[in-house]
């Protein structure tokens, strides 16, 4: 007998019952069929490392402990050096080579470092030498390439040339004179692109400088190996020449010298500490002074130790500027020749009117000089058992 079509037993899905038990236990029969056998396992499990798993010592071993003193100029490399690291002024005596001239980025950082005065008369010449070089160049294609000057009332030609000159260069216009010939109109029309350029770095170039977070300190000509708390210091002397106010001042002193190592000579670097190495407020000056006491790399020092070690005194300045509130940074070296011996500081302090604190930056070099022999011959306690034995 013929089911007819739609007949419910073609959709076993929505057979109710016994049949519908049935087809979901073969179901589950085939799915349990399908699911892989268990692996067997003869070894305990393998936990995927971590990276602190992994690592374990080597990784410890990676993470050295040693306190770097070289500032960065490398231990290895420091040893062919035997010059300064740093001019007076704090720049890098090191050289790059392989990266080509970079005139373009060197001229921007030393129109950004010059002063004020220097860098208008340096752009202002420069302006006026380039329109000069046009107005020849007009002057030079004949009498008839500028016309409408006799309206002008000015009778000298380059004069005439030079005020047409500067009215392309600076877009300010021309009237009444004008181009006449095809080469004029070119020369005219390539001024008219090259001077609103000149001007707008100029004027990117004033803006740098008018916005660029600055500090500009004073360094004493030389440091001073003077008497100190019953002992000796080596000390020197910086003040703020800039009108904005610096706060949070931070100071590290370092001390380069060559050493007889292993029958070679080798060069060290030194932190050195300090009486203070920061001050909150810096309003008028800052003398800061190195303790030489058994702990320092200069006890003992003599001006002819100092001279064979090639010592090289490095200090960095770092500070926060209240106008832009941001951190800047200042540096300087001592040459060996630059410290002095036998001698102090000067009073800086000034007397004033209003009765408050004043200095007068003009004294901050000057020293007294001491007796010979005050501070270049170590005191006993600085001297080595057997050497203090003997200089009594």
């Amino acid at each position: 007998m013929e089911r007819p079509l739609g007949h419910p037993t073609r959709w076993p899905a929505f057979q109710p019952g016994a049949r519908r038990e049935k087809q979901t236990a073969r179901l589950v029969r085939l799915s349990a069929s399908l699911r892989p056998a268990p692996r067997p396992r003869d070894h305990p499990p393998v936990t995927k490392p971590t990276i602190d798993d992994r690592d374990g010592p080597l990784y410890l071993s990676r993470t050295s402990t040693r306190s770097y003193t070289d500032l960065g100029f490398g231990r290895v490399v420091a040893q062919q050096v035997r010059g300064r690291f740093l001019t007076h002024d704090g720049e890098p005596t090191s050289r790059k080579y392989g990266i080509g001239a970079q005139r373009i980025e060197r001229f921007y950082l030393r129109a950004l470092a010059a002063p004020l005065p220097v860098f208008l008369v340096w752009g202002l010449g420069s302006l006026l030498l380039l329109n000069g070089f046009f107005a020849l160049a007009y002057l030079a294609l004949g009498d008839g390439a500028l016309r409408g000057g006799d309206e002008m009332g000015v009778s000298d030609p380059f004069l005439r040339a030079f005020s047409f000159s500067v009215g392309i260069f600076t877009t300010t216009g021309t009237a009444p004179m004008y181009a006449v010939g095809t080469t004029a109109h070119w020369l005219m029309v390539l001024e008219s692109f090259f001077g609103p350029f000149v001007l707008v770095a100029t004027a990117g170039l004033l803006i740098a400088r008018l916005t660029r977070p600055r500090m500009r300190l004073r360094f004493s000509e030389s440091a001073v190996v003077a008497p100190y708390e019953g002992g000796r210091g080596l000390m020197f002397r910086i003040v703020n020449v800039q009108p904005g106010e610096l706060s949070d001042v931070q100071v590290r002193v370092s001390i380069t010298l060559l050493e007889e190592a292993n029958g070679r000579r080798e060069r060290n670097f030194y932190p050195l500490s300090l009486e203070r190495s920061s001050v909150d407020l810096f309003t008028l000056h800052w003398t800061i002074v190195h303790p030489i006491t058994e702990d320092s790399p200069l006890k003992g020092a003599t001006p002819d130790s100092l001279r064979d070690a090639q010592a090289e005194l490095l200090v960095l300045v770092n500070a926060h500027e209240e106008t832009f509130s941001t951190r800047v940074t200042a540096r300087a070296s001592y040459w060996w020749d630059e410290i002095r011996w036998d001698a102090k500081f000067a009073s800086i302090f000034a007397s004033s009117a209003q009765e408050v604190l004043a200095i007068d930056v003009e004294r901050l070099d000057r020293l007294e000089r001491l007796e010979p022999g005050t501070t270049s011959k170590p005191p006993e306690h600085e001297l080595p058992a057997e050497g203090a034995a003997a200089a009594s």
